[in-house]
């Protein structure tokens, strides 16, 4: 074999003993190993193991290896219906944890099903019917066990703003519910379809550190947008932007009720009071969760027993009684506004994935259990499919509602079916009991959810450990803000790729030393114990060398090595003769990468310097050996490790005459 005479061989790699005692590192006999390439495959067995490890990273499919037909039956319907994997162990116990749970988020999920609606410019019905339908869906399909599924601020101010430039509510309400209902069944279709290709990668292309900032800037755009009902404004902007809305406030100034205002702020205070009661004390979790139908209930009593003196203060008015209706007549697949629900289905099917998964993951991991996030993806998206053909809008697990679920015990997914059963009861019994909630105990009830997102301790973290995440947090934030929610939004990706692109194209290189007494080789800046090995320079490359960072590392390594020559002559050093790059991190590379070397090799020894590879990784070794580069190096140019390479290469140098 052609390649064996540099050390490299294809299975059995026989160590060699070389016995060295140098000045240089005075260490026991160091043993010199052979570079093993990886077994040979053919082309096919290489894409099908690449393509396992990045679509089935955690094999699904192990748990039916070495089972009966029946058994593999009953793992596959456990598998795609989690509730038959936990409806099995069901007992009383557990159903009485459950029901309490249920019937404790329902009495959040009733007002914060209204307000949402409101925030996404819809009926307030359609936020009670989006609380009954959609939960039933989880309870069969999602895999965690305290998420809370209904309507979110995020996603509702989100295709309230993108919809509403298209489509004016108030001037045509019937398409404008088309248009909701067919981004939310676009949405169900992109999650879905997301789980189904096992394509979850694509919603971490939001960040956290750009999540904190949108949700940030979303939260005071919110709550801006409530003070046209918190003041009695009639006549408001429809635009997001922080400027045109304080602009409406202060010109509509003669609109402002005194009556709204002091309700508005009366039931805000209690809001706020609560949800710091159980902040502080996590025991007293039910305060905050039950002061939002307080707040409807007492609101209702007050205009009601008051309607005389309470006419300026606006009211939800009649709601429609009954069972959801169905809405797949309403779903417009062609026309000239599909295009703006498909980009509002994607944009807000992402964002309520990224807050679901997130949400079910956290509770999960509190109580020691793991959530398939391609199986939520893929029952967040079928609950949203089937919700958009009764007349639901998008829906996903809510950090509120998930929170207040497991402080309250809930123990399997038969809490949402609970907390659904006390939304059809009031869908069929209650509604005429809504008629004189007045609107501005909505925005109390919005404004208190929403504030919880503002995480100005996440921020100040980021500027401590990452001054580029925070950067991308806070354009972010005043992208919301200042421009428009989706302005931000893209600002919020287009930050976090520019990020990527900026760790690929400009990966980071380092000079490594060696710890005295050691084989350890160290950054020379970390490590104050590192020292310089003379006559070597020992260079490390922490990523992938790819065509978006090849040119950038030949220009980075030949300045290490002019840098490193007037250090020696500034310090009268040995002469330098070798340049060791230490690949353990180069995890691949690609035909440009390879160019590359063999460029880097080419230029070095125009300087008489030799080029030497330590501890390739095993597809960059078999790529370096099918392009030929490897038979150039020669017998003394590729080692399993720097500690090698410096002891043998120094051994040969003294046995030089």
């Amino acid at each position: 074999m052609g390649v064996n005479s540099n050390r490299v061989e294809y299975l059995s790699c026989p160590e060699t003993t070389l016995r060295i005692h140098t000045e240089l590192v005075a260490m026991p006999p160091l043993q010199i190993h052979n570079v093993c390439l990886p077994p040979e495959q053919t082309t096919f067995q290489k894409l099908k193991h690449r393509l396992a490890e990045i679509f089935f990273p955690d094999d699904p499919l192990y748990r039916f290896k070495n089972q009966t037909w029946f058994r593999k039956f009953i793992l596959a319907l456990q598998f795609f219906f989690p509730v038959f994997q936990w409806g099995s162990e069901y007992n009383v116990s557990l159903l009485r944890s459950d029901v309490i749970s249920g019937l404790t988020i329902a009495s959040l999920a009733i007002p914060q099903g209204i307000s949402y609606a409101k925030l996404a410019n819809l009926p307030p019905i359609v936020g009670l019917y989006s609380s009954f339908v959609p939960p039933l869906i989880y309870a069969i399909l999602g895999s965690s066990r305290h998420l809370g599924v209904g309507p979110v601020s995020i996603a509702s101010l989100v295709m309230g703003s993108m919809l509403s430039e298209e489509i004016s509510p108030n001037e045509d309400p019937i398409t404008y519910l088309q248009l909701a209902f067919t981004a939310t069944f676009f949405a169900g279709v992109f999650q879905a379809s997301l789980g189904l290709l096992r394509l979850g990668f694509i919603i971490d292309f939001l960040s956290k550190a750009t999540l904190v900032g949108f949700m940030a800037g979303a939260a005071v755009i919110v709550s801006l947008q409530q003070l046209k009902a918190l003041l009695g404004i009639v006549h408001f902007t429809s635009k997001m932007g922080i400027v045109p809305v304080i602009s409406s406030v202060l010109k509509q100034t003669d609109e402002w009720s005194w009556q709204t205002i002091v309700m508005g702020s009366g039931f805000l205070l209690f809001l706020l009071t609560t949800r710091h009661i159980s902040i502080r004390k996590p025991k007293l979790f039910w305060v905050s969760a039950a002061a939002p139908l307080t707040s409807v209930v007492l609101s209702t009593l007050l205009v009601f027993l008051l309607k005389s003196k309470t006419q300026e203060i606006p009211i939800i008015g009649r709601l429609p009684k009954g069972l959801n209706p169905p809405s797949l007549n309403m779903l417009c697949f062609s026309g000239p506004h599909l295009a703006v629900a498909i980009k509002t289905g994607i944009i807000t099917g992402i964002l309520s994935l990224t807050e679901g998964i997130a949400v079910g993951r956290t509770f999960a991991a509190l109580k020691n259990y793991q959530v398939d996030g391609n199986k939520e993806m893929m029952a967040i998206g079928l609950m949203n499919m089937a919700g958009s053909c009764s007349s639901c809008y998008v829906t996903t697990g809510s950090f509120s509602r998930s929170a207040v679920n497991y402080n309250a015990g809930a123990q399997t997914a038969v809490s949402n079916i609970v907390m659904a059963s006390a939304v059809l009861v009031t869908l069929l019994f209650l509604m005429p009991l809504f008629y004189y909630t007045p609107t501005v105990i909505l925005a109390a009830i919005i404004i208190t959810a929403v504030i919880g997102l503002i995480d100005y301790q996440a921020a100040y973290k980021l500027w401590k450990v990452d001054k580029l995440d925070f950067v991308a947090c806070l354009c972010s934030f005043l992208g919301v803000l200042f421009i428009s929610v989706p302005t931000g939004l893209a600002i919020a990706v287009g930050v976090s790729v520019f990020k990527i692109l900026l760790h690929v194209t400009r990966p980071n290189t380092m000079v490594l030393g060696n710890i005295r007494g050691t084989q350890i080789y160290q950054n020379l800046i970390r490590y104050r114990d590192a020292s310089r090995v003379p006559s070597f320079l020992i260079l490390a490359v922490e990523s992938p060398i790819y065509f978006a960072n090849s040119t950038y590392l030949q220009e980075r390594i030949l300045r290490w090595v002019r840098e490193e020559e007037d250090w020696i002559k500034a310090n009268n050093g040995s002469t330098l003769k070798c340049l060791i790059l230490d690949m353990t991190a180069v995890t691949a590379i690609d035909t440009s990468g390879i160019d590359t070397i063999c460029e880097i090799r080419k230029m070095l020894e125009k300087r008489s310097l030799q080029l030497v590879l330590a501890n390739p990784v095993g597809s960059v070794t078999e790529k370096l050996d099918h392009s030929g580069i490897l038979q150039s190096f020669k017998l003394n140019g590729l080692y399993l490790s720097v500690g090698e390479a410096v002891v043998h290469i120094s051994s040969l140098w003294k046995a030089q005459p």
